[in-house]
């Protein structure tokens, strides 16, 4: 868990003018020539509508539609998305308790499939640091380091969790049951070379080919702060390189086919590209990704943290992902955000919890996709685990008050999984499951005009040609002209909508809630067909997924 973000306190806003300046270049400096979409972000007004499904929003606020268009370039495909583009990321500590991740929590499984068929599944953050495997009943505990001073001043756990070789194997069941792969953390922070090499030995025989790769620690550029206190003030970049490679070279001795990704950053994008450039040459093929974290807000008790500032553009997004895909392809690597999620420490209730967390998460991995990131995972869990990642402080719930939440702590997580109830899908979740249906499908180019808070992406499989649209103006709705350079015969849409920006329930994609048990029955709206464009009208506030045949 992180108490910081790749560009750490930038709002997700600036990023989108920079990306359209890029779209435009039309062209990935790397390895492999890239084709970008074309996004434009600014501020747009707005009247009445005649009624349609997913209209409501639209006629309540009074307002008539502003025309927009959008031209899909189909002839210049460009990457191709990962099937396992999507992921989600848990504390490492949830596997203290086996039957979390097991092939017995149906109603889990059945989140984890509906989101992705083939997802990665990420086990690490803050609590990783003070986990220990315990191999036999007499293998003892690490020493707990623990750091001088009041301890409430930092934002760690300090307490060791156990996790036995029947966690690692019914984990193993669940992985299997869903289809998913696995990224193992490995503690780093607290632990040695020879117990990581145990550890490492039995996850990899175990899990067998649903490992992905292993990651040595959890945000190693804040150890050294006063509020994680995992190393001294003067330990640096060099140390960590040193220590990483003790352990890696101890995991690699007892796993010979071990591959890893690093260095799983909060902040330091430059710890990411120098990782890439002294790692690649050394490892070789068993270095498979550079990683990272990226928050979009935080904290949640600062008062500037808001969902304005949420659903803005946040141009360091893209130059931070662009600087670091172009150092992954200069190493035949690839680039996976590994953590993340829309305001770190836990999430900002009214905000992470509610709809508005649906559209930026749908628009954040779809820009991630479009610059060629590999995979994502958004943070979360159950929130005892949440909690203690955070050294037990619980920012979200001051801001709550005596406002009642559907959950203690973790109001960004993606599926709520709380002991003792049934599993179910939070509003991220939506936005991902959108993302989702581009997965397996090659990017393509677009020209979007439009002078209001739109962002689009489109990509194409198999004839099919999908586009997705965020319409992230609480006021302003729009009259959409769609066209594409491969002649249309057919238009569908799926809505993403909600009564409001702040709406915790009614949240729907294709006119459908997902149910606990993952049950979901999207109903596509046929677009009407004018002189060869699809016209589709977005409402304020709302997303939408076009099927273009």
């Amino acid at each position: 868990m992180s108490c910081g973000s790749l560009e750490q306190n930038t709002s997700s806003t600036i990023l989108r003018n920079a990306f359209y300046k890029l779209g435009r270049r039309m062209l990935w400096s790397g390895m492999k020539r890239r084709r970008f979409l074309s996004v434009v972000a600014a501020g747009a007004a707005s009247a009445a509508l005649p009624r349609f499904a997913g209209t409501e929003a639209w006629m309540d606020s009074g307002t008539e539609p502003t025309s927009a268009s959008i031209l899909i370039h189909s002839r210049s495909a460009g990457r191709r998305i990962p099937d396992r583009y999507i992921g989600l990321s848990y504390e490492l500590s949830q596997l203290s308790e086996p039957t979390f991740f097991s092939p017995e929590h149906t109603d889990l499984i059945a989140l984890f499939r509906r989101l992705s068929p083939v997802g990665i599944l990420r086990l690490g953050g803050n609590t990783s640091e003070f986990c220990w495997f315990q191999a036999e009943p007499s293998t003892a505990a690490p020493t707990l380091h623990v750091p001088p001073g009041d301890l409430a001043q930092y934002w760690m756990p300090h307490r060791l969790f156990a996790i036995q070789p029947d966690a690692v194997r019914t984990l193993a069941g669940f992985l299997h049951a869903t289809g998913w792969q696995a990224i193992y953390g490995v503690n780093f922070g607290n632990s040695t070379p020879e117990r990581a090499a145990i550890e490492a030995a039995f996850v990899a025989r175990t899990l067998g080919n649903s490992l992905g790769f292993f990651q040595i620690g959890n945000e190693p550029d804040l150890y050294r702060n006063p509020s994680n206190g995992t190393r001294p003030p003067g330990w640096n970049f060099d140390d960590y390189i040193r220590e990483w490679n003790a352990f890696a070279d101890a995991i690699t001795a007892a796993v010979p086919k071990a591959r890893f990704a690093g260095p799983d950053v909060a902040a330091n994008s430059d710890w990411v590209v120098q990782f890439g450039r002294q790692m690649a040459p050394r490892l070789g093929e068993r270095l498979v990704a550079l990683s990272g974290h990226y928050y979009a807000e935080g904290p949640p008790d600062d008062p500037a943290v808001t969902t304005a500032r949420l659903l803005a553009d946040n141009p360091k997004v893209a130059e931070s992902t662009t600087s670091i895909v172009e150092a992954a392809n200069a190493h035949h690597l690839t680039y996976h955000m590994t953590e993340g999620n829309s305001c770190y420490r836990g999430g900002k209730p009214g905000m992470s919890d509610a709809f508005a967390a649906s559209l930026w998460s749908g628009d954040y991995l779809l820009l991630l996709a479009s610059l060629g990131c590999a995979g994502i995972n958004l943070h979360g869990g159950d929130s005892r685990f949440l909690s203690a990642g955070l050294g037990d402080h619980n920012p979200g719930l001051a801001v709550a008050g005596e406002k009642k939440q559907n959950v203690p702590n973790g109001f960004y997580t993606p599926i709520s999984s709380e002991r003792g109830q049934p599993a179910s899908a939070r509003p991220v979740y939506y936005g991902m499951l959108l993302a989702q249906q581009f997965a397996g499908h090659a990017i393509l180019p677009i020209e979007l005009k439009t002078n209001g808070k739109v962002t689009a992406y489109a990509a194409q499989k198999d004839g099919r040609q999908l586009l997705a649209i965020f319409n992230k103006d609480e006021k302003a709705s729009f009259d959409v002209s769609i066209r594409s350079e491969t002649t249309m015969a057919k238009a569908e849409v799926w809505r993403l909508a909600a009564r409001t920006l702040d709406s915790v329930t009614g949240i729907t994609l294709g006119g459908a809630s997902i149910t606990n048990a993952g049950k979901w029955k999207p109903q596509a709206e046929q677009l009407p067909m004018r002189q060869g464009a699809a016209r589709l009208q977005i409402t304020p506030a709302t997303g939408a997924l076009v099927f273009l045949e």
